[in-house]
């Protein structure tokens, strides 16, 4: 199916995400940290969008913003919902609140995003009573946690327990059958996988993926492990510094990398292929600029091997090159094989 024939769920448009850093006697001049600094794209229903980027490049708070956990500085997001568009920054409280049940988050850390004093039936069924599926003392409302209890691959005798009873990947899924309770649409997912063992961390995808089939969601599944990423996305965006540099399907964004950013981190992958272990290792010299005060341009000139005097200058835009492959850059690589 080509990218105009899906169904767009969410609309980003130019979306800037500022926080201001405090101020101090030396500078009363207000700064502010830009996480997100002008981010426009689609996702469609029915895909998983996979956004990876270093530590601190806005990937969360991106997933955060679109929830409105954080109201955006500028730009508009628009969630279609039965053939018309609703503008989410738009919604009062209670309109949002009614939302929330088909924009749902799976956290990063399932040890702090758990009420300790809460058992599981509790965790999960909070929830329901609060979006009004189920009334509190409901006969059916044990019966209905079980049942999503068990199909997120927790025993339903564990109903009673506390989060401090359960493992590391027993606690991920309490988190993903919270979420996923409501019936929710469109799910954004923290580093779901990041704080878990390897060994864990393939049980919780392949559920993640099985729940996608199933339940037909639209996942935003965010972390920095390209290897997770390509397992479980169908279109990956790759982000530095606040922005989008790189927008592609999964097969090709792997086979045809045209941003230097993305050459570097998949470089990075580790591999058990003789003939990939010969590939060049591309380090990335220095440390990502401040979001306070980025550099003027492309914003990965500092880092960049292939840098010259326009990189400096002026910014490049997210363009298409082709196959709705998308790169900012004023150079691309354009191999055509990885």
């Amino acid at each position: 199916m080509q990218e105009n024939e899906k169904k767009v769920l969410l609309r980003i448009e130019d979306v800037k995400q500022y926080f201001p850093v405090k101020k101090t006697r030396f500078r009363e001049k207000q700064r502010y940290v830009k996480a997100n600094d002008g981010i426009s794209m689609d996702i469609y229903e029915g895909e998983t969008f996979g956004l990876v980027g270093e530590s601190g490049c806005g990937k969360s708070t991106f997933g955060r913003t679109i929830l409105q956990l954080y109201p955006q500085t500028h730009g508009a997001i628009r969630y279609q919902k039965d053939g018309e568009w609703i503008d989410l920054k738009a919604q009062d409280k209670e309109s949002m609140r009614n939302l929330r049940r088909e924009l749902q988050i799976i956290f990063q850390d399932p040890y702090s995003s758990l009420n300790p004093r809460m058992t599981v039936g509790q965790i999960i069924g909070e929830g329901l009573v609060s979006h009004g599926l189920f009334k509190r003392g409901d006969a059916g409302l044990k019966d209905y946690i079980v049942e999503i209890m068990e199909e997120c691959g927790l025993p339903g005798y564990l109903f009673g327990r506390y989060p401090h009873q359960f493992s590391g990947g027993q606690r991920q899924r309490i988190g993903i059958a919270r979420s996923l309770a409501l019936h929710p649409r469109f799910v954004v997912c923290d580093e779901a996988v990041s704080a878990l063992d390897v060994s864990i961390q393939s049980q919780i995808l392949n559920l993640l993926r099985d729940l996608k089939e199933k339940e037909n969601l639209t996942y935003l599944f965010i972390t920095h492990d390209l290897s997770v990423v390509k397992y479980i996305s169908d279109r990956i965006g790759v982000m530095y510094l606040g922005n989008m540099v790189e927008v592609s399907e999964t097969e090709e964004l792997f086979k045809n990398t045209m941003h230097p950013y993305t050459e570097a981190l998949l470089s990075a992958i580790p591999t058990t292929d003789a003939d990939d272990r010969k590939k060049e290792r591309i380090l990335l010299e220095g440390d990502i600029p401040s979001p306070v005060n980025p550099p003027s341009g492309c914003k990965f000139h500092t880092r960049c091997r292939y840098c010259q005097e326009i990189c400096r200058q002026q910014t490049p835009e997210l363009k298409d090159v082709g196959n709705g492959h998308r790169v900012a850059c004023h150079f691309p690589l354009g191999k055509t094989e990885k």
